[in-house]
């Protein structure tokens, strides 16, 4: 039967009693990781959010009701122990902070029976992940989880106490909100007392944290959850937290110096991590013609390199229909692969086809000189050679090449120098390169609508030396937009905003809205823009990408508390479900359900 704690006071976490508490009385609870009874002799591993801590139970220095209490303990049993600080008798255990004590109990209070947990609470559980989201409350008990989460909580006290010293206001933004239909889906929350209409949960804070720049409220953050109703992967959720901010009077240099003081005073404090400032920066396009990325991964070589001048004159279909047709054909040097199996090099064909490639040709110059090429009977010797030395290869080195338009081969090759630095190792968890990605396109087109589309948003400011080119060659401006990529991840983006109505009237034409469908969209911020907006810019992090990669794990799942599976479902609540037929009416909603399999036939 559970204990009340009436009259104790924790008087310590499991780890915060050391060597130096040596003879002193404490009082510990938390939860019993193991038991073993030696026969007048209990050792219990107790654990709480700090870490675990050893008890020893002894018949005759515990009452005997006590000693008895203490047979009965088993895992995730929940207890008080009152007891003396010792140095262990038995042999020191280097892996556990409290390795070199424990205490020996003289009071025992059971708070809280535990049924047999469905699985074992215990670090990089092997237990199915579907399993241990079901019991999420369990799964959080084990000691990484624990750690991931309470990382989340000292980088997002970090962040509150810098961006307050630097100034900034954190102002909260409303949840129920207009649906804006420019990206990504929307949720959508029926209004009971607006019979017909909707709210949406917000996809980013974007137009409350403009006007506040109206309002003149000069630097502002937030950390804001957000919703997007889009299709999962390993570091997205239907759920999301962003650090986001707004700052007035600024241009893109001083956006990007606060984030960067931001970001090393993050990585120092919680990490130990020196990032050196300033963090380098690379235009889109650079980035692009190097690593085939908008967000490159710079902790490893096996860049591309164009060779469409080298090739364009050889006797290869594949490369000079695809120059032909104004794409390009470019390569990346997988040093010292050159002896790998043509087993392989073909999953690595399959691998670029899911991007839109139609293959990969290669050239394996073996150790001895010797070359195999997948098409080296349709080039001359001399037009071998160039091309080999174009792309730096050398005895050893396997050297692999995509032919189609630009954008398939940026894909492919991108894809293909990541995933081969996975397979080769190359991708250490400890190491955090940070890159600054500058001058995005303004806008790309859309085939599917037939027109283009922002690619960040709509109040993206051009680069003014562009705004040229915004009615004759609108693909040909680039924005005042930047992001923030770490070890191949965008960690957050932001931009200079328009704020001048004459170059936001002329975007939202180029967009192909009316005037009308502006207003009838975005009313309320272009409203607002008549009566004096400060030059303003600002960035949001995903907090929860953030966290997944300085923690190194390979899911945001694995530092969210309660997260969603791939399907958007929660396998704890078992949410979304449906609803009583009265809160649909009281909603002016009919639900179609779909049909089952049964009265389909």
């Amino acid at each position: 039967m559970a204990e009340s704690m009436k009259g104790l006071k924790r008087s310590h976490r499991c780890t915060e009693v050391s060597l130096a508490n040596a003879g002193q009385e404490v009082t510990v609870m938390g939860w019993v990781q193991k038991s073993r009874n030696k026969g007048g002799i209990i050792f219990v591993d107790l654990r709480d959010r700090s870490g675990i801590l050893q008890v020893i139970f002894e018949d005759g220095e515990i009452s005997r009701e006590g000693f008895e209490k203490a047979e009965k303990l088993r895992s995730e049993f929940v207890i008080a122990v009152v007891g003396r600080v010792e140095a262990r008798q038995g042999a020191v255990n280097s892996n556990l902070k409290t390795g070199d004590i424990e205490i020996r109990a003289k009071e025992l209070r059971i708070l809280a029976e535990s049924e047999t947990p469905p699985f074992h609470i215990e670090e990089d559980s092997k237990t199915k992940e579907e399993l241990r989201l079901k019991y999420r409350y369990l799964d959080l008990r084990r000691p990484d989880l624990q750690r991931n989460i309470m990382m989340r909580s000292q980088v997002a006290a970090i962040a509150r106490s810098f961006l307050t010293e630097e100034g900034f206001l954190e102002i909260e933004t409303p949840m129920l909100t207009k649906s804006t239909p420019e990206g990504a889906r929307d949720y959508l929350v029926p209004s009971r007392v607006h019979p017909g209409t909707f709210y949406a949960l917000p996809q980013s804070p974007q137009l409350f944290k403009q006007l506040l720049m109206v309002s003149g409220y000069d630097r502002y953050f937030q950390l804001a959850k957000c919703f997007r109703d889009e299709d999962l992967r390993a570091d997205r959720q239907p759920e999301f937290t962003q650090i986001d901010m707004e700052l007035s009077f600024v241009d893109v240099d001083d956006v990007i110096d606060v984030n960067e003081r931001l970001l090393a005073k993050v990585f120092k404090e919680v990490l130990g991590v020196e990032v050196q400032l300033p963090i380098p920066r690379m235009t889109w396009q650079e980035a692009m013609d190097r690593f085939g990325s908008d967000k490159p991964d710079t902790r490893f070589g096996m860049e591309l390199k164009n060779v469409t001048d080298v090739v364009k004159d050889c006797g290869f279909g594949v490369f000079t229909s695809a120059i032909e047709k104004g794409g390009s054909v470019r390569g990346i040097n997988a040093k010292g692969q050159g002896a790998m199996p043509r087993k392989k090099i073909d999953a690595l064909t399959a691998f670029v086809k899911d991007y839109g490639a139609k293959g990969l040709a290669y050239i394996a110059i073996l150790e001895d000189g010797t070359v195999k090429s997948s098409f080296a009977k349709f080039m001359t010797e001399a037009q071998m050679s160039a091309l080999i030395a174009a792309m730096d290869g050398e005895n050893g080195d396997l050297l692999l090449f995509a032919a189609d338009v630009d954008k398939v081969v940026y894909d492919a090759l991108g894809a293909l120098r990541v995933e081969l630095a996975r397979q080769l190792g190359l991708l250490s968890k400890d190491q955090f390169n940070f890159l600054w990605v500058t001058e995005f396109p303004l806008l790309e087109w859309s085939e599917e609508q037939g027109r283009y589309t922002a690619m960040h948003h709509p109040f993206t400011m051009p680069m003014e030396e562009d705004l040229q080119y915004i009615d004759s060659e609108p693909g040909r401006v680039r924005a005042k937009a930047y992001d923030i990529v770490l070890n191949g991840t965008e960690l957050g983006g932001g931009s200079v905003r328009i704020h001048q109505n004459d170059i936001q009237e002329k975007m939202f034409e180029v967009l192909g809205f009316t005037k009308e469908d502006a207003y009838e969209r975005f009313g309320f911020l272009l409203n607002a823009f008549k009566y004096g907006v400060p030059p303003h810019a600002g960035l949001a992090y995903g907090l929860d990408r953030l966290i997944m990669l300085m923690t190194g794990e390979d899911s945001i799942r694995d530092v969210i508390a309660f997260p969603k599976v791939k399907d958007a479902s929660c396998l704890l609540t078992d949410a979304p479900n449906f609803v009583d037929d009265k809160q649909l009416e009281e909603l002016y909603i009919e639900v179609t359900k779909p049909e089952t399999s049964s009265e389909a036939e």
